[in-house]
């Protein structure tokens, strides 16, 4: 099986291989983690416009930590939504680049993404939080414009990996945080306080979705 992939995908392979080497690596994940946060913030800001509620500010910190506010109803069905967005989006951002990649279209993937930083970028309330999407549409829209179709082929598969596996890492940091008791008001925690459902369900729903677009997305590429 290796060998057949190493033979026929190596490619998507190698980008697989370097996006989890980034994940896996404190040094590197430390600088990149705020790329996940992004979409872990544009999450919760796409949902909570959807569901109508009024999207108030993003403001991203240099710890890769965020924060996403909005004002409506502090229960029901849309809040839960807005709350579950969170952990899920990187993931399924993921799983969605790689079926463009897979289907011959990294450079579509490239321009969305510049787009729905544009549109982060509107709603972003704080210095640092405005220089890191600007510093990652920046290099989306330079790979997009100037580098030649492989690179941008390759950019683009790693990218889908880093949010995959990236995703599946600020979980398993979630979970590792709760069980310190380091923090009591995650997304997991504010779900839990509106439905009553324990936030370790939560999270473990967070790693279920996220494991399952992995998978999905591996036998996009692969098989």
């Amino acid at each position: 099986m290796v060998e057949a992939l190493l033979t026929e995908r190596p490619a998507e392979l190698a980008a697989a291989g370097a996006a989890l080497v980034v994940v896996l690596w404190s040094l590197t994940w430390r600088l990149t983690r705020t790329v996940v946060t992004i979409a872990h913030e544009g999450g919760h800001a796409v949902v909570a416009v959807l569901v109508g509620r009024g999207l108030t500010g993003i403001r991203l910190h240099a710890d890769t930590s965020g924060v996403t506010h909005s004002t409506g109803a502090g229960r029901g069905p849309g809040v839960v939504l807005m709350f579950l967005a969170g952990y899920v989006f990187p993931p399924l951002l993921g799983l969605g680049g790689a079926a463009l990649v897979a289907a011959g279209h990294p450079d579509v993937l490239l321009w969305l993404g510049v787009a729905l930083l544009v549109a982060t970028l509107v709603s972003v309330r704080n210095l640092f939080g405005a220089f890191a999407v600007l510093v990652t549409g920046g290099v989306f829209g330079g790979v997009a414009w100037w580098a030649p179709a492989e690179w941008q082929a390759g950019f683009a598969a790693a990218l889908c990996w880093f949010l995959l596996f990236g995703g599946l890492r600020a979980v398993r940091e979630l979970a590792r945080s709760r069980r310190r008791r380091r923090t009591r008001t995650s997304d997991a925690d504010q779900l839990a306080a509106i439905t009553g459902v324990p936030g370790g369900l939560w999270t473990g729903l967070f790693g279920v979705i996220g494991t399952a677009a992995l998978v999905a997305a591996a036998w996009i590429v692969f098989v």
